[in-house]
């Protein structure tokens, strides 16, 4: 069995562009050199990558897990070059939605002051290991368990209160702070792959509506015309203000725990030590 990475740059290509044309134009191939890469690597594997139908290409299940790890070895791969030909290092922590919020730039500035040598670099990845299963970074801050992902490992360095996000002209922005109760009869805008809150905070005969986003931009939004609140981590009201919404924390929530994640079976990152020293909320 040979696989080539230009087969895997298709795939992946197919997958983030939703079609062959798009693909072709990202990679600069004709649309026929794109399929052929792709019946190649689909042969080469023994089952089929991507389900075509008239309206739309889509990753099968087996699809899927093969995307993922590719994105890992291409990811590898540009490290790799990067280091060779820069003559050093990088650290590549990726994150969700908002880093270590008020932290992040003093985090930034120290980072010099640790003497690992290493390049930093932060990578915004809206998923629910912020970056780690796609091969987009080498560590990551995340604000959700990973207990049941046993491909990962983490450590706790902090704790974050939660806070209510509303329109500015919300009735509840007259507090200083609000109940899980004061909630429960709105619609709460909910970001299930990476957010940090689900219905399940409130007990189960006063939980309150929820409706589905996929991006902090689009939260803030929908929030800013007062048709629905969030709850979210302390880290966002620092990392992301914007006019039309207020914060106000939540005082009878349980708060959220700030972790370090990276990938289990093997150490983590050389320079691990240093992060969490500097991450330390």
């Amino acid at each position: 069995m040979t696989i080539e990475l230009r087969q895997l740059r298709c795939l992946v290509a197919i997958v983030d562009e939703g079609s062959f044309t798009g693909a072709a134009t990202e990679l600069g191939l004709s649309q026929p050199a794109v399929s052929r890469q792709l019946a190649t690597l689909e042969r080469a594997l023994g089952v089929p990558l991507i389900r075509r139908t008239t309206r739309e290409l889509t990753p099968t299940a087996t699809g899927l897990r093969v995307v993922a790890h590719a994105r890992r070895v291409l990811a590898e791969v540009a490290d790799l070059v990067g280091e060779a030909t820069a003559g050093h290092t990088q650290l590549r922590i990726g994150y969700a939605w908002s880093a270590l919020g008020r932290h992040t730039l003093a985090f930034q500035r120290r980072w010099n002051e640790t003497g690992t040598g290493t390049r930093l670099h932060l990578v915004r990845t809206n998923s629910a290991t912020a970056g780690l299963a796609e091969g987009a970074c080498d560590l990551a801050v995340v604000r959700k368990p990973l207990d049941g992902d046993r491909r990962f490992d983490s450590a706790i360095v902090g704790l974050e209160r939660r806070y209510c996000a509303m329109a500015a002209d919300d009735p509840l922005a007259r507090h200083r702070s609000v109940r899980l109760a004061d909630i429960a009869g709105r619609t709460l805008l909910v970001d299930r792959r990476t957010g940090t809150t689900t219905t399940e905070l409130w007990p189960p005969e006063s939980r309150p509506v929820a409706e589905a986003v996929h991006d902090v931009d689009d939260w803030l939004t929908v929030i800013a015309t007062g048709r629905c609140v969030g709850v979210t981590a302390e880290s966002t009201r620092d990392q992301y203000p914007r006019p039309g919404v207020v914060y106000r924390p939540v005082r009878d929530a349980e708060p959220i725990a700030v972790r370090l994640a990276w990938w289990g079976g093997a150490p983590p990152p050389p320079p691990t030590a240093a992060v969490e020293k500097h991450t330390r909320l």
